[in-house]
């Protein structure tokens, strides 16, 4: 052949590669990429970082984000190692990987070894497509080529660790981890690692849930090949094979679900979403809402909250005894939200609020006996009345009518307003307030009554709850009752006789229950956090036989143990507090009494029945007269001027009494009076 034929046949040759490398480089650059960005799990996690929830995707599966940096090294290596050892040298496609694969499909008659790199199973795993059909495995390699030229390795990998299939519903090595091991894939094991590197391949038919044997054969192959390999010792892969296979997944963890649903909707966009709870104490009391309602009504919920009122942090919310929806006792909604009565859970504010205004101290005698307001007559829960009594008797032992005696002093508006200051978003049945408000009329979520509660606990001034890890922080609020008068008010709680069981003198407490029995509450605290444990029917429906001191305070006593070993002491009195004996207050704090209270008579005193209140007589000057009960002798008056004195009959008449309105008064020996107003015609 001629020299100048040679030398354009190369020259032809060289044109004709360029050519197809040229084109193969456009083939590739023009590959239509699937989205890269896979959606993943939403992730809820506690205060150290520890999973509290994770959420399926929107097709139900189970895939969480990951990145090779949180996963072990070791399984990293087996997987590269058993997969596509070659994996840092190709660029997507390993020839020889194919040749041999194809090699032992013609010798053998039948597909012995894949040649499918990670990079050509993760654009497998981008498009959902399989692996057998001939132009699959084309789309496969030209998209692997286009995913090398576009992503790193390590990015590559991560699409592999994150969309790889486990069985099921699991995708992803760290949901694969969770399900089949319960915990991350920070730390494996050669045996954990090596069925990791197994299951893909056939995620279905070795699933250790549905065929065991299977699982354990697959791990075998694997830990076999990395001995021959030389990644394993001996010693190592023994060890490994003695490891027991997991026969069925592990629950995802599902603690606070009502409090991650909450995150959840706050902010849906978010992928992990940061809270304050503690996870360990979170699951000890979901653990002690479920036990704590044994004997009780199947349809009988409770809730609980727990706070660091130093620094507003929640701790744990139980929403209730269980979570799943259509249950008897619709677990699914979150009673720490729920607006409820609060029950006498309010009165100590009232009566903070009653220091505060100079009118009354701990030890200031207020008298508990029938007492009317108008039309508003309010009774004892035991509709029995003790007399005189000092206010803290009457606080501990949740007497209603001294806190309505000080709150119709203090007014309704007022006490709404310190409820607010303090950060509780009350709910009103009607337009304005009234003295019931002291007593539950009133709406209040357990939220906001544990964070009424931290008020008290951090010496009147507010502490703003908040649950979210580091943004929803706002520091210390108003001053809502002085420091005296907050530790007053905690200082007779800490005096409250505790649980069967319970430590004395060392948690400020308070129980309330609603009107019929619908709520039962306990809510205290100790030195560093304040609990709120509510127990009733979500729907509103009584409870009989519940009561705040006997169903919800052992709860309370229960939930600080498992807190803590020991209770933080209470603060000492402030400088200013006033601390003395009935006897040595000022004279006007020794005793209190009502200005517009109308005490009902006692049983004996005396009762003018005749003339009867409003009467109008046509009579001339005298007006017949007649007491019943009191002690004689008997002075009677008209319009405050004495008429008789010195009478012991129970029957009398009146000279002197002129036409028109009178007011008629009898006055017993004790000093007891009874009085009319009548009409002479």
């Amino acid at each position: 052949m001629r020299p100048e034929r040679v030398i354009f046949a190369l020259v032809f040759l060289l044109l004709a590669m360029a050519g197809l490398r040229d084109g193969f480089d456009q083939w590739v650059a023009n590959t239509r990429l699937p989205v890269l960005i896979s959606e993943t799990s939403v992730e809820v996690r506690d205060r150290e970082g520890r999973m509290l929830r994770v959420y399926t995707v929107a097709d139900g599966r189970w895939r969480l984000a990951v990145t090779p940096g949180q996963v072990d090294r070791g399984f990293l290596e087996m997987l590269i190692a058993y997969e596509d050892k070659r994996f840092y040298q190709h660029s997507g496609v390993d020839p020889r990987a194919m040749v041999r694969a194809v090699s032992q499909a013609v010798i053998n008659g039948e597909v012995i070894s894949g040649g499918s790199t990670l990079t050509m199973q993760v654009a497998r795993l981008l498009e959902e497509s399989g692996t057998g059909k001939w132009r699959g495995k084309l789309r496969q390699i030209r998209l692997a080529l286009a995913l090398e030229r576009r992503l790193s390795k390590d990015q590559i990998l991560a699409l592999y660790l994150t969309r790889a299939p486990y069985g099921g519903n699991l995708e992803g090595v760290r949901a694969a981890t969770l399900a089949w091991f319960g915990k991350e894939p920070t730390r494996l094991t050669p045996a954990e690692s090596a069925l990791l590197v197994a299951l893909p391949q056939s995620p279905e038919a070795r699933r250790p849930d549905r065929d065991h044997g299977a699982a354990i054969a697959a791990r075998a192959r694997v830990l076999a090949r990395m001995k021959r390999a030389g990644n394993l010792s001996a010693g190592a892969v023994t060890a490994a094979l003695s490891e027991p296979v997991p026969s069925a997944r592990v629950a995802f963890p599902a603690l606070a679900p009502h409090l991650s649903d909450q995150a959840l909707a706050a902010d849906p966009l978010a992928l992990r979403h940061d809270l304050t709870i503690d996870a360990e104490l979170q699951q000890s009391l979901e653990k002690l809402a479920k036990t704590s309602l044994s004997g009780l009504p199947g349809d009988v919920s409770i809730a609980m909250v727990v706070a660091d009122h130093r620094s507003g942090e929640v701790l744990a919310s139980v929403g209730s005894a269980g979570y799943q929806a259509g249950n008897e006792r619709q677990g699914f909604v979150d009673m720490t939200r729920a607006v409820r009565s609060p029950g006498s859970t309010l009165k100590p504010l009232v009566y903070a609020m009653a220091f505060d205004r100079g009118l009354a101290h701990p030890q200031t005698l207020i008298n508990d006996r029938p007492v009317a307001f108008g039309r508003y007559a309010p009774r004892n829960f035991d509709g029995q009345f003790r007399g005189e009594i000092t206010v803290t008797q009457a606080l501990r032992q949740s007497l209603n009518i001294p806190v309505v005696l000080l709150l119709d002093e203090i007014g309704p508006a007022h006490l709404m307003q310190a409820l607010k200051r303090s950060g509780v978003r009350a709910k009103l049945p009607g337009d304005q307030a009234g003295l019931a408000v002291a007593l539950g009329g009133i709406g209040i979520s357990l939220r906001d009554l544990v964070q009424l509660y931290a008020m008290l606990a951090e010496g009147g001034q507010a502490r703003p709850l908040f649950w979210r890890a580091g943004g929803d922080e706002t520091g210390a609020g108003a001053q809502v009752v002085s420091r005296s008068a907050a530790w007053q008010v905690s200082d007779i709680l800490a005096g409250m006789i505790p649980p069967k069981g319970g430590p004395s003198g060392r948690i400020a407490y308070k129980t309330g229950t609603s009107y019929g029995n619908r709520d039962a509450w306990a809510i205290g605290f100790d030195g560093a956090h304040v609990v709120g444990v509510w127990i009733g029917r979500a729907d509103g429906t009584p409870v009989p036989g519940a009561f705040g001191g006997g169903l919800a305070a052992p709860v309370l006593f229960e939930a600080f143990q498992r807190l803590k070993p020991k209770v933080d002491p209470l603060p000492a009195p402030p400088p200013e507090t006033l601390i003395v004996s009935t006897a040595e207050l000022p004279q006007p704090l020794r005793r209190f009494t009502g200005r517009e209270a109308v005490f009902e008579a006692p049983a004996d005193a005396p009762k003018l029945i005749f003339p009867p209140d409003g009467a109008v007589l046509a009579i001339d000057g005298v007006v017949p007269v007649k007491v019943r009960d009191g002690k004689p002798p008997f002075t009677w008056l008209a319009n405050g001027r004495p008429v008789l004195t010195g009478v012991y009959r129970r029957e009398t008449a009146l000279p002197g009494i002129s036409e028109g309105f009178s007011r008629l008064t009898v006055i017993d020996a004790g000093g007891r009076a009874s009085r009319v107003t009548i009409e002479i015609e």
